[in-house]
Formats: C-alpha cells, structure tokens, sequence
C-alpha cells in the first residue's frame, strides 16, 4: 500500500493544484509533495516491501533501483520550479504545476509497473503530460517542438501497444490464460512462440526505444530539449526515458525466457552503439548548446542500451549510470537555462563570455559537462567503466573499442561549444541580459546539490545502493 502512495499522492496534488487559486502560491505544490515523494521511496528503498508475484503494481527490485533516482531529481528541479515561475508570473502556472505533479505520479506508476498495458498506459500518460510543459513557453518554436514530440512520440506508443498484442498472443499460443505480467510471461518460457516473441521484441524495443530517444527514433529530442524549459528538460531526460529504459528491461527479460535472449542483446548493442555514433557526429557539428543536451542524452540512452546487452555486468552498470546521468544531467539542464535566460541567446554565435556574466552558472555547467563525458571522479566515469569492463569479460573487445572512440568524439563536441560560450568577451545584447537575470541562491543551489550527488555517487557510492542494483540485475538476468 505505501509504494502506491507514490502513484496517488502526486496525482492527487496535480488535482488540488489546479483547483488552487493563487498563482503566487500554487509552485510550492511541487517541493512539498516532491519531499514527501522523496522521503516515502527512500524508506522503501531501506526497508523494500515484499511484493506478490501476481502484483500488477509494486516496489519491485527494479523500482527500488531506479525510481528513488528519479524521486530526488524531481525534487530538486521542484526546488528550482518556484523561482522560475516567479520569473514568469505573467503567465499562469495552473497547468505548469497540475502536469507537473501528474507526471510525477507516472513516473512512479511507471516504473512500479509489473503488467504488460499498465506499463503502456503509463507510458502513454506521460507523453499526454509533457505536452503542456513543452508548449509553456508558448512561441511558435515551441509549439512546433510540441508537435513534433507528440506525433513522434504517439508514433512510438503505437508501435508498443501493437508489440504488447504479440507479445499477449505469443502467451496464448504458447497455451498461456492471459495473464500479462511479466512474471507469468516470463515463467512461460520457451513455450511462448518464437516468431511471435521476436515480433513483438523488434515493435516494443522501436516503441519504447523511441521514447528513450534512441537513434533513428531520436528526432523529436532536439527540438523538445531544445525548446523545453530546463526542469522539463531534466525531467524528460531523467526521468520520461528512464521509464522506458526499464521497460525494455522488462520485456528483454521475457524475450530471454523464451530463448532468444542472444537476439535481444544483439539488437540491443548495435541499436545502443549506433546511438552513440549517431549523438558524437551531431556533437561535432551543433552550435545550439541546449539542442547539445539532447544530442548528449541520445549518447546516454545508447550507453544505457549497450550495457543492457551485455549481460549481468553491463545491466548492474547501466543502473549504475541510470542515477549518475539523471544527476548530472539535471545539473546541466538546470544551468543552461540559467545560461539561456541570462544570455539571450542559445548559439556559440549569439552567446560568448558567460564565466563573467553568470560565473556560477558557467562554473556549474562546465563541472557537468566534465562529468557527463566522464571525467572522474563523477559518477559517469564510473558506471561507464563498469560497462567498459563488460564488454571485455564479454568477449566483445570490439564493441568496446567502437564505445571508447564515440566517447571520445562525444567529449571534442561537447568541449568545442561549452567553452565557446563560456569563454571570451560577452556581447553587448548579452550584458543587458545578464543584468535582468540575477544569479541568486534559488537557482544557483539546486544544480550544484545535483552536481554534488553526481560527485558523492563517484567518489562514495553506498553499499545499500550496489545492493539494490545487485538485485534489480537477479531479478532481470536470472542465473540459469
């Protein structure tokens, strides 16, 4: 009962924010039921309930992973959330907030989600929920962005709800009842038919890839990531693609009880490797340093993808880089807005000299962007070392070569236009900006605790939260 207070606690506040009267008040929603949110998935993470076999929603071993990740970033943007709306007090905050909360509690329902369509509904409610906050800036860019995320993404939901019918017909074939858990599913094993199975993994993996922003199913990420303010931003690439990262998971774990577990890390690793490339070509050429983000979490989605396919190992170090990219990431998402309010500007050619016009945002958005390529000692280093070394234990020396030369790209990109923009003189146009944007503690302190949580999870990661990565891994690489 308390892992479904995650779901209806946020849903419930997104009901009462919209019926709240006061814009000046309403943003305070958010950090209240986000600390509570925080608070109730840490105790559970400690103390883990036990969850039925046959629960169709629970804090399973895979949530426990992963949503408390999640629940902190959430957080810390709510944080963030009050000073920036109080930034756009002309503009009523009603929807802003109520979508924000409900997508919160879909983000828990999401990852909780041991039933086959109530993973889809989930994830279908939050691509409805993203919507208003993509078009909150209310510019035609923004609604283009808005489009463009809702037709791709509608696509992609299409193409999983049509795989979870082959994958429900593959159960009945196989003389399953019906039951569409991913327990039942997986218990079926190689009594689930084959061709089914394999249809429904190439529909689910370009469904739910396409949420991820894997490439080519990754279009709708520059444009949303580039329009989209920086908690939106955060709470996209943190939390919107975490959820359909882990329902690969899930649907590569009944793929594999049906035996075709080598075809799904195969597509796995060239779908994730081609995502890197694809992210380091872009890099090298954007002048667009938000639009940078979004080709650097297309990196990310393919790291996550790759250590998927690489069996126990690389699945304990891709949850590993699920919480060190989510931190990081915010961080950088958090301060580029700060950039981009204060610059006027977006580009390398309209933005330069941002260490003297908003050096704490400037500071913070290069110590992210050391971070997210992996310097160490930030937790990126980490959990892309451990997939490193799966690779090799694996057998694929290849393959780890091909990731360390995408990673290596993705670095030459992202250094050439970070340090465009924050060195040399700023423009004129930019000075007057920066004069209207005040860098005060209320958006200063939230990227740097992200920060902070990106360098504690390097240098000290805890014990418990190994554990918990340990178990999520039993739960979807079963030892055979």
């Amino acid at each position: 009962m308390k892992s479904l207070l995650l779901i209806i606690l946020p849903l419930v506040g997104a009901a009462l924010a919209a019926l709240w009267r006061s814009d000046r008040t309403r943003p305070w929603w958010l950090p209240a039921i986000g600390l509570v949110h925080v608070v109730l998935s840490f105790w559970l993470f400690l103390v883990p309930p036990v969850v039925a076999p046959d629960a169709w929603l629970g804090f399973d071993p895979l949530a426990r992973a992963v949503l408390p990740a999640v629940s902190l970033l959430f957080l810390v943007c709510a944080a963030y959330a009050v000073p920036y709306l109080q930034m756009h007090a002309e503009r009523s905050n009603r929807v802003f907030v109520a979508a924000l909360l409900a997508m919160l509690g879909l983000l828990s329902a999401g990852h909780q989600a041991r039933h086959l369509s109530l993973l889809w509904i989930a994830t279908e409610g939050l691509t409805l929920a993203a919507v208003p906050l993509l078009h909150f800036n209310a510019t035609p860019r923004a609604l283009e962005a808005t489009w463009k995320y809702l037709l791709v993404g509608g696509t992609g939901i299409a193409l999983s709800l049509l795989g979870s019918f082959f994958l429900g017909y593959a159960s009945l074939h196989g003389g399953g009842g019906g039951d569409l858990t991913f327990v039942a599913l997986a218990s079926q094993g190689a009594a689930l038919s084959r061709p089914w199975v394999l249809a429904a993994w190439v529909l689910l993996l370009v469904g739910y890839g396409t949420k991820m922003g894997l490439a080519p199913m990754h279009t709708w990420k520059p444009d949303a990531y580039g329009e989209a303010s920086g908690i939106v931003g955060a709470l996209l690439a943190g939390g919107v693609t975490t959820v359909a990262f882990t329902a690969v998971l899930r649907v590569r774990m009944v793929v594999a009880a049906a035996g075709a577990g080598a075809v799904a890390d195969r597509t796995l690793l060239v779908i994730g490797l081609f995502s890197m490339l694809v992210a380091a070509l872009f890099l090298l050429g954007t002048r667009d340093f938000k639009r940078m983000l979004a080709y650097s979490s297309v990196e990310h989605m393919g790291i996550l993808a790759v250590g998927a396919a690489l069996g126990a190992a690389g699945a304990w170090a891709a949850l590993f880089h699920v919480w060190s990219n989510s931190l990081t990431k915010g961080a950088l998402f958090l301060s580029a807005g700060n950039i981009r309010r204060a610059a006027g500007g977006r580009t390398m050619d309209e933005v330069r000299g941002m260490a003297t016009i908003t050096p704490h945002s400037a500071a913070i958005f290069v110590a992210g962007m050391f971070a997210v390529t992996a310097l160490p000692p930030f937790g990126p280093f980490f959990s892309e070392l451990g997939i490193v070394r799966a690779a090799f234990s694996a057998g694929r020396p290849g393959s780890a070569a091909m990731f360390l030369g995408c990673l290596l790209f993705v670095f030459f990109g992202l250094t050439r236009l970070v340090f465009a923009i924050v060195d040399g003189r700023p423009r004129a146009a930019a000075r007057v900006s920066g004069r209207l944007f005040p860098e005060t503690l209320s958006v200063i302190l939230p990227p740097l605790v992200l920060m902070g949580f990106s360098l504690w999870l390097g240098l000290a990661t805890p014990d418990v939260l190994r554990e918990a990565w340990a178990g999520a891994v039993a739960q979807l690489y079963p030892a055979r």
